[in-house]
């Protein structure tokens, strides 16, 4: 390493910490917390730089500063403990472990991950998010999911992702597209992507996400597969010609990787993920009695990461399991996870990751326990694992309907139908509607929603933000329209 790229590492290394120092906590430090929480936390912030220190170590100190040279946004991830010190603000107990253990084991899989993306790099491809990794895994490829770092990164700092979207607004991506995919596109434009050996990806979610990896392709060169959903997704011969599809993505990263295909530890990885279907949809139910033993993040983040990203890891199972039996023990106290619960809501839209505590926020102002959300509502039945063709078409369906690609594709009943039945099965008091701005074909729909909640007396809150950027909303402005919302709508008073 020469003198002008140990420079360019220091400043990188400089310029996250000033974002992290700049960046304010959502409270001061807890006063009231009992030494026994303090010391779990403790426990936890250790256990999750241990696990940052082990990536070091496994990858090499050499190795590990030329790929933060070239991925600075590295520093970010690691910076686990400051979104999980705001992520548990006044929780104790059975909640508080949940939290912590859900974000120990979403930075294990992490640093895992990361690991293997530079020690073997051979056997790296770039994905869409759309797409679940379960072949990948099973063929021994290392999947990057080229949105992960947007998705995580972004709810641990929430100004990490601006020189992303900036840059890809500099080389003439609109300024009114969806910032995921600008992030996406700007981490291209920049170099700050690891070397894959191709890109798959699909039609989904919607136009600017879709669009996105011709530009990336474009810039990279590399040989690309793309997944075609079709628009009537739920029809039996859409599955057909969709298992064909995913044939044919084998043979690609068969001819473009070093990989190939492992039935038996596909069924391995499909019957694990069954088993994670199971654990998640006991918790759903145990949620629904009041008040909720363990919600919010036990359930948001929880799926977010152990069900798109890492399934079939026998890590997700075994967190599963812990936070279940976290669960079961306060329902069977019949005690509520958080002890501020006044108000139980769903979540509709992807919540705003550059603000990436409010959930945490809202429990601690208002009382409000998030418990369920779109975005981990799951209509998929167990993948069938007695053939190849079954596990494909299991497969098939949970890329083809999940909770984005059939929200907000076709007609508007597949947006309302899930969202009013979700309120319902959990008992809920009102919906928080996460109006993303540069989500065109949701806020398309925000009057139509009005309309349809008043006819079903339902309160909903829809506050405007954008999903990545907080210059365009800021945190503040979050608050401020949710404050309105609660007190003129809901007639209540903060609790802090």
């Amino acid at each position: 390493m020469n003198k002008m790229e140990a420079l360019v590492l220091g400043l990188d290394f400089w310029d996250a910490c000033k974002r992290t120092r700049d960046y304010k906590p959502l409270v001061p430090i807890q006063p009231d917390m009992k030494p026994k929480d303090k010391l779990m936390q403790f426990q936890y912030w250790l256990k999750v730089y241990g696990k940052v220190l082990k990536m070091g170590l496994d990858v090499g100190l050499l190795k590990l500063l030329k790929n933060m040279q070239k991925m600075p946004w590295i520093y970010d991830m690691a910076k686990a403990n400051i979104f999980m010190q705001r992520g548990v603000y006044d929780r104790s107990g059975n909640y508080l472990k949940g939290s912590l253990e859900v974000t120990l084991s979403v930075t294990t899989l992490m640093t895992t991950m990361l690991t293997k993306l530079m020690k073997q790099p051979e056997m790296v491809i770039i994905s869409e998010d759309m797409v679940p990794p379960e072949i990948y895994y099973a063929m021994g490829i290392v999947p990057w999911m080229a949105e992960l770092f947007g998705i995580i990164g972004t709810k641990i700092d929430g100004h990490a992702s601006e020189r992303y979207i900036d840059a890809a607004e500099n080389a003439g991506i609109p300024p009114n597209t969806c910032t995921l995919p600008k992030i996406t596109i700007g981490q291209f434009l920049m170099d700050h992507m690891p070397e894959g050996s191709c890109l798959v990806s699909a039609n989904l979610p919607c136009d600017a996400g879709a669009t996105s990896y011709g530009i990336i392709a474009e810039k990279t060169g590399l040989p690309a597969y793309r997944l075609d959903v079709p628009h009537y997704f739920n029809d039996e011969r859409a599955v057909e010609l969709f298992v064909k599809d995913l044939k044919g993505m084998i043979a690609f990263l068969e001819e473009h990787t070093p990989g190939r295909m492992d039935w038996d530890k596909l069924k391995q990885i499909c019957e694990q993920r069954n088993r994670q279907v199971e654990l998640e949809m006991e918790l759903w139910e145990l949620n629904r009695t009041r008040p909720a033993p363990l919600p919010t993040d036990c359930v948001t983040l929880n799926h977010l990461y152990h069900i798109n990203t890492a399934p079939g890891f026998e890590q997700s199972t075994r967190n599963w399991e812990t936070v279940l039996k976290l669960a079961r023990e306060n329902h069977a106290k019949g005690i509520g996870g958080s002890k501020n619960e006044r108000y139980r809501c769903i979540m509709w839209n992807p919540g705003p990751d550059m603000f990436g505590f409010f959930p945490s926020w809202i429990e601690y102002r208002w009382g409000i326990v998030i418990v369920h959300d779109s975005m981990s509502y799951n209509t998929q039945p167990l993948i069938d694992t007695s053939s190849h063709d079954s596990m494909l078409a299991g497969l098939g369906h949970d890329i083809m309907t999940g909770p984005m690609a059939r929200h907000t594709r076709g007609p508007m009943e597949n947006y309302f139908r899930d969202m009013f039945h979700v309120y319902e099965y959990m008992d809920a008091d009102m919906i928080i509607m996460n109006a993303h701005i540069g989500c065109k074909n949701t806020m398309a729909l925000n009057q139509v929603m009005r309309e349809e909640c008043r006819k079903r007396n339902i309160p909903v809150c829809i506050y405007e933000y954008d999903l990545m950027d907080p210059r365009v909303v800021s945190i503040d402005g979050i608050k401020s329209q949710v404050d309105h919302f609660m007190k003129n709508i809901m007639k209540a008073e903060p609790l802090h």
